[in-house]
């Protein structure tokens, strides 16, 4: 059972799983609350007999995933575990979380499986939705009016009207069609600006003119799919670029023509799945002629609605990473009037700007008019821009994306997700519209120092954990890591390690690089615990979730090394090629010592992955750029390459044929103060994908010592560094965040400041005190006597801030 039969890759919330089938019958655990596919699993450790449920189609996965109540599906179908409790999830021995890369080497999910499963019935009321908002959008637009329409009736920027344009129709009043936000208002071709100035492409002469060539693109466009040559599009150059804005406009207007899929990224992606290689050189809109077309000559979507084969095919194989996110919003102090918005189903959004956002073109205008807003609130323009820039978020979210409403740094108000959509403007408050959970309200036991700022922000997996944890009784029982670990049961991953992953992905091997202080080390060991975690359901002591300063995350740390599926090394000038590969060792023998070749790291984590081709096998390289690069890797430079991955490689010393797996993934770190990334040798920059780390002041705003604002300070500190020196030989915000916390003390900030930044801004200054003085002010740093004043920590603090703060700006 679950051992010869067929694996196939499967994509659940936008991540990826080898789906090991039942064989025709499920396992019920006796205490626990998942179904097994495998009676081997090291998950049922209690009982050697355990109940088990017939699945002749071996699809019950996939209905208890998909059941709208899995409880009461559970009780339907008797899938009750030993103590007669439900079992509403997935084991990883059915489910199995996989990265993408594996995932590419296995059969898909059958089409004719999901078919079978698929409820066509549950999407009956979505496919007449989107017919009503495509009706609406032709009744208020009627087709034969385009030939005359104005400019003004078209583009975004009208503020009197907004509703009454048809771009803002398309893209913000039909979100039953399908979203087409994000970006910015150029994917429109023309649009109004907030200052009245008017965008359009410039290679026309003049409004009037760029106007009257989108017009007659668009209806160029549509007249070609009325006559069924939707190809045509890619050569009309006026409006070829706006991809998504064509795509919609055929659904409002010739809604047989193509699938509602409007970017070509989706496009592609569902022709890979149904005809491998088909659309490799074909232009975007030729991809969508094509897509329509199998659909069309497949008999098993006769008589289908295009936008109910969408949602199959969005549900079938959704694309790696277009899951729902979870973010916070901060409720603006609403806890004496929290009811009546929870029941009402809105969340009211802090963002003093009198004016609708979908009417701003991008981000820019909308800091712009947030800091004229909010220019009495006494704050820095940067802290004013990355508040406007965490409210500007809300037009990212989709239906389905949870919100956890807090207020202050530990309450929780609610939690919900969103619906209709999303982000209402009503005239005088920003809202969102929100379905809200019964149950999920408390406080959590340890404040959250993010939630200090207002705004929108995501919530890192570990965080969701805890506010899970919150949950009343009587709901479900409080998640515990082991529940989290499962198919669907974790969040994606966070911007910053979804940025890692993918250039991993991509490439192979990826470094990290930038100044000093800037997280290197501390994202690629979170990456690790994380993405290595959530794929090691085997081991034991093994935490995905774990946050970094914690025990947790050094037993994960240890059992990931344990395993050998991590490796952790530190480059240095006397590392070689026979510490990384291979090379000859004394051996201890009858014979006294001898010299013999000898496995070096990397050789033997590329033994252990080929043994297991289904584990991702991670080595991260801290100080990669104190190694001497070339003679390290030597032959291996050449097989790194991802397209180069498998092929064999003869080693110098013992003659050897050797591969680099494709499991293996390199990540390195490098401290862009002691060495350019210009100074690598060309070769190995080509094999590498660089993810640069710059100071963040995000986690210092709003943290002060005495009257200095952490941020301020640092940021005015790195603009002389950089006018001075360059970008990259800044100071990194995590010299200001010991142990994770930002210092709050004279005592602690002057540690800081004399054992650690300033014997690096004089390394820096090569003992110039001229130089240093620019940096940090000639009352703290004396240029004629070459020496650093002394002071009292609690007068260094205010040097610094009469200086960095009151004298920002001054050289």
């Amino acid at each position: 059972m679950g051992e010869t039969a067929q694996r196939h890759a499967v994509v659940v919330e936008g991540r990826p799983y080898e789906l090991n089938p039942s064989g025709g019958v499920v396992i019920l655990p006796g205490y626990g609350s998942r179904i097994h596919h495998d009676p081997r699993c090291g998950h049922l450790t209690d009982g050697d007999t355990l109940p088990t449920r017939p699945d002749p189609d071996g699809l019950l996965w996939r209905r208890l995933l998909d059941a709208e109540d899995p409880v009461a599906f559970a009780q339907e179908q008797k899938l009750l575990n030993g103590q007669g409790r439900p079992v509403t999830k997935i084991c990883t021995c059915a489910l199995r979380p996989v990265t993408a890369s594996h995932a590419e080497t296995l059969p898909y999910w059958p089409i004719d499986e999901a078919l079978r499963v698929f409820d066509r019935e549950r999407h009956r009321a979505a496919v007449e939705a989107a017919d009503r908002d495509a009706a609406a959008i032709r009744d208020a637009f009627p087709w034969e009016e385009w030939p005359t329409m104005p400019v003004e009736r078209y583009a975004l920027g009208q503020p009197d009207a907004p509703g009454q344009v048809y771009s803002h129709a398309l893209e913000y009043g039909s979100k039953a069609l399908g979203s087409i936000t994000g970006g910015s208002a150029m994917k429109h071709f023309v649009y109004r600006r907030n200052d009245g100035a008017w965008w359009y492409d410039k290679r026309h002469g003049s409004l009037a003119e760029a106007w009257e060539a989108v017009r007659a693109g668009i209806i160029a466009a549509v007249s070609a799919a009325l006559a069924g040559r939707v190809r045509d599009i890619d050569d009309l150059p006026a409006v070829r670029s706006g991809i998504t804005v064509l795509a919609k406009t055929l659904r409002v207007y010739v809604p047989e023509a193509i699938l509602p899929v409007y970017a070509d990224s989706f496009t592609q992606h569902y022709l890979d799945r149904l005809s491998p290689g088909s659309a490799a050189k074909l232009q975007p809109f030729a991809r969508k002629e094509l897509l329509k077309s199998l659909i069309d000559a497949d008999p098993r979507f006769a008589g289908w609605h295009p936008q109910l084969v969408w949602y199959f095919l969005d549900w079938w194989s959704p694309m790696h990473g277009t899951g729902g996110r979870t973010v916070r919003v901060d409720t603006m102090d609403l806890r004496e009037i929290w009811e009546p918005y929870r029941r009402g189903g809105s969340l009211p959004l802090g963002i003093d700007v009198n004016q609708d956002l979908h009417t701003f073109a991008d981000l820019d205008e909308f800091t712009a008019a947030y800091l004229v807003a909010h220019a009495s609130d006494g704050l820095s323009e940067q802290q004013l821009a990355a508040r406007a820039a965490a409210a500007w978020r809300v037009l990212d979210l989709r239906v389905g994306d949870r919100v956890v409403a807090t207020e202050g740094r530990s309450r929780i108000l609610g939690v919900g997700e969103v619906v209709g959509d999303g982000y209402d403007w009503d005239g005088v408050l920003h809202q969102l519209r929100v379905r809200w959970w019964d149950g999920w309200a408390g406080t959590l036991a340890e404040p959250v120092a993010a939630w200090a700022k207002p705004g929108i922000e995501d919530v890192p997996a570990a965080l969701w954990r805890r506010i899970r944890a919150l949950r009343s009784a009587g709901e479900a029982e409080a998640p515990e890591a082991a529940e989290e670990a499962g198919p669907v049961g974790l969040p994606l991953l966070e911007d910053d390690l979804r940025r890692i992953d993918e250039a991993l992905e991509r490439r192979g091997q990826a470094v990290l690089f930038g100044p000093p202080g800037t997280g290197k080390t501390y994202h690629a060991l979170r990456y690790a615990v994380r993405r290595l975690g959530e794929l090691s359901d085997d081991l034991p002591g093994v935490d995905p979730l774990a946050e970094p300063g914690t025990a947790a995350f050094r037993e994960t740390l240890d059992a990931l090394t344990a395993s050998g599926r991590l490796t952790l090394v530190t480059f240095h000038p006397n590392y070689g090629y026979e510490d990384f590969v291979e090379g000859l060792r004394p051996v201890k023998g009858a014979a006294g010592l001898s010299l013999e070749p000898t496995a070096g790291v990397f050789k033997r984590v590329c033994e252990r992955a080929a043994v297991d081709p289904g584990r991702l096998h991670l080595v991260v390289v801290d100080e990669l750029n104190r190694g001497n690069l070339p003679r390290i890797l030597g032959e291996l430079i050449t097989v790194l390459e991802k397209d180069k991955r498998g092929l064999p490689v003869t080693l110098p010393l013992t003659g050897e044929r050797f591969t680099v797996p494709k499991n293996v993934r390199v990540l390195g770190t490098m401290n862009t103060a002691d060495r350019s990334i210009r100074m690598l040798d060309a070769a190995i920059r080509r094999r590498f994908a660089f993810l640069e780390l710059l100071p963040d002041t995000a986690p210092l705003l709003d943290r002060r010592v005495g009257e200095l604002h952490l941020a301020d300070f640092l940021s005015e500190l790195n603009r002389r560094i950089r006018g001075t020196l360059d970008r990259e030989k800044q100071i990194g915000h995590a010299f200001l965040l010991p142990e994770g916390t930002a210092v709050s003390t004279p005592a602690e900030f002057a540690a800081v400041i004399r054992g650690e930044i300033l014997p690096l801004l004089q390394e820096y200054a090569y003992d110039d005190f001229a130089v240093l003085a620019r940096f940090l002010g000639e009352e703290l740093v004396d240029p004629v006597t070459h020496t650093l004043r002394e002071v009292s920590d609690e007068r260094l603090v205010t040097l610094l801030y009469e200086e960095l703060q009151v004298g920002a700006g001054a050289e």
